[in-house]
């Protein structure tokens, strides 16, 4: 099997850890991201999501920074706990050597609910090591709606000057489960490229939280990322999904030309049931062997690593001279 390095830009591993205090990031079986999976499936880059699940309320900062405290007493490395992911913050960092035996950490945001509409609460979280935000869940919040809001808005005054904010002080954006329109909204607002962490193509699997073709070509126009999603029913629509389900809709985003713009958000930790032979971290050679026959291997090191390390070595801020802020 081909063990190339791997990124993915979206796990859930720090709410399930938040709602099932006693499980162990180094082997516990429950997650499907664990340091053990890590290493076997060479991961070199893992985003880990701050999600608040609907049973905490989904809006408070407190639960936030306990999920930031689970990763850094948790997952990151330390002198006490050598093995844990090294957190990935500034660009220059892109020219040390990345991969084992310390994978690159990435803290994201999953919906902005829990920052409660202050907007000092997300300087706290970039100062934290958060360095990308999705703006909503499926559901409104004070910044926007999500996907699955009936009424379909899109963003708020005070999303707009969240999406603002971000700009300034160089936080990335997500438009992964944000409605149409505030999709549009955020395009037009934002300096940066911005990504769909995870999420496939609509047109090969009609899901709501799937993007259209005119999102897709918006996302690659400004240089920006397309987390390929290993949820079954965003891969197709009903009966066993295999990972050979997944060309696709790599083969709908590349015909928009989006060979250089694709990379992978596998949700993992955040999902009930599994594409076959992708369960867990672990089976990434399993991913790695089905692309292979199918495409040139230049093409699958950009999908699997290249494209999405590319989009950090370049949107990523700049380590801040002492007192600029």
């Amino acid at each position: 099997m081909k063990k190339w390095l791997i990124a993915d830009y979206h796990c859930d591993v720090l709410s399930k850890m938040l709602t099932q205090p006693g499980i162990s990031f180094l082997d516990a079986p429950e997650l499907d991201v664990n340091w053990q999976r890590l290493q076997t499936g060479n991961i070199g880059l893992q985003a880990f999501a701050v999600y608040l699940p609907e049973v905490l309320g989904r809006g408070k900062f407190e639960h936030v920074m306990s999920q930031l405290e689970i990763y850094r007493t948790k997952v990151e490395r330390n002198n006490e706990r050598p093995e844990g992911t090294q957190t990935l913050l500034w660009r220059e960092q892109l020219t040390q050597e990345a991969g084992q035996p310390h994978p690159w950490g990435l803290l994201t945001l999953e919906g902005v609910d829990g920052l409660e509409g202050n907007l000092f609460y997300l300087e706290i979280c970039y100062r934290m090591g958060v360095r990308i935000v999705g703006i909503t869940w499926n559901y409104a919040n004070w910044a926007a709606d999500g996907i699955m809001e009936q009424r379909g808005a899109g963003l708020t005054e005070k999303g707009r000057q969240l999406v603002q904010r971000c700009n300034q002080i160089g936080m990335l954006l997500d438009v992964s489960h944000l409605s149409e329109k505030g999709f549009w909204e955020l395009a037009d607002l934002s300096e940066r490229p911005f990504i769909a962490s995870h999420s496939n193509s609509f047109t090969v699997c009609p899901n709501v939280r799937n993007l259209k073709d005119d999102q897709i070509r918006a996302i690659i126009t400004r240089d920006g990322r397309i987390g390929l999603t290993f949820v079954p029913w965003f891969v197709k629509q009903e009966g066993d999904v295999k990972i050979e389900h997944l060309l696709p809709h790599i083969e709908q985003i590349c015909s928009l030309g989006g060979q250089h713009h694709l990379m992978l958000g596998s949700d993992f930790d955040g999902i009930p049931t599994y594409i076959e032979q992708l369960e867990h971290a672990g089976h990434y050679p399993n991913l790695i062997n089905t692309l292979c026959k199918h495409y040139d291997e230049s093409l699958v090191r950009g999908w699997i690593w290249g494209n999405g390390m590319s989009y950090l070595s370049k949107n990523l801020p700049e380590i801040e001279p002492v007192g600029k802020r």
